[in-house]
């Protein structure tokens, strides 16, 4: 995709709805256009963090006297979920206990509080349960995507948990005998089940690929719903970027779910969500 498509869609992108609208007068992919959406929130979120957070007796005390998580989140144009987040925790309500109740809304007493629970999850695609559940699955079906293709090659490979204890930085898949792609062996390959633009690819470049370029070798990321193809990246020498027709063609897409139909894993619902990310300006 090239960066100018890219950006339409990504301003596009302001709200779940704007998902549907596109795919159906457009002919994008849905669960391309929900990653490229969950792209948009978390920089947004990370970006308005510190201007909201002052904010949140304010909140509180909105809510206190009848705003909804919802109506606050509008106002301050702060996902719903960390909306919600923020105002209980001035009610002292912690972290473990604030994810428990998404886990058991019918057991809120608070009819209220469930209530309004219930809307920021609906409201909070990315945020939500559901919605982290959707972000660990899509993980988990590129890296299996992956490792099918080489046990069909009859590669043998070692993945991120088997590399763990010996390694701080582990690529998903690092090859016992390495692969030639475009004149080069290829070691490692790292999976990513997102959209690779610029803003993306950089963040990888700092925190994976090049480590992993270090301790390993010439390797290759794989973005699975594509990347931008016509921007100059500081790529480190010997690492290939591709798309999933490098695995595989045509391309078998994520079926896609509206988020709020689909189920926690056990994995996301063990997860906690936190604003304060290593992402997160200090």
């Amino acid at each position: 995709m090239k960066l100018k498509e890219y950006r339409e869609l990504y301003d596009h992108l302001a709200t779940p709805e704007d998902i549907d609208f596109l795919a159906e007068n457009f002919a994008y992919d849905k669960e391309l256009l929900l990653v490229i959406y969950t792209q948009r929130v978390s920089r947004d979120t990370i970006k308005r963090f510190h201007r909201v957070k002052p904010q949140a007796k304010r909140m509180a005390w909105d809510w206190q006297h009848g705003k909804s998580f919802v109506q606050i989140a509008q106002e301050f144009d702060f996902p719903p979920i960390l909306t919600a987040m923020m105002i209980l925790e001035q009610r002292k309500v912690n972290r473990k206990i604030f994810w428990n109740m998404f886990r058991a809304l019918d057991k809120v007493q608070d009819r209220r509080l469930q209530k309004e629970l219930a809307e920021a999850a609906r409201a909070d695609i990315v945020n939500s349960l559901e919605g982290m559940a959707r972000q660990y699955s899509r993980g988990h079906w590129g890296e299996a995507k992956l490792q099918t293709w080489l046990e069909a090659k009859g590669l043998d490979f070692r993945t991120e948990k088997d590399l763990r204890a010996e390694y701080d930085k582990t690529p998903d898949i690092l090859l016992h005998k390495p692969i030639e792609v475009d004149g080069s062996k290829k070691y490692w390959i790292e999976s990513k089940a997102t959209f690779g633009d610029p803003w993306e690819i950089k963040r990888h470049i700092k925190k994976q690929l090049e480590p992993y370029t270090d301790l390993f070798g010439d390797g290759m990321v794989v973005y699975w719903f594509g990347y931008v193809d016509d921007v100059d990246l500081p790529i480190p020498e010997g690492v290939n970027v591709v798309d999933a027709t490098f695995f595989e063609s045509p391309p078998v897409p994520y079926e896609y779910v509206p988020v709020a139909d689909g189920k926690v894993s056990a994995h996301a619902a063990e997860q906690e969500t936190t604003i304060e990310s290593d992402d997160l300006p200090r």
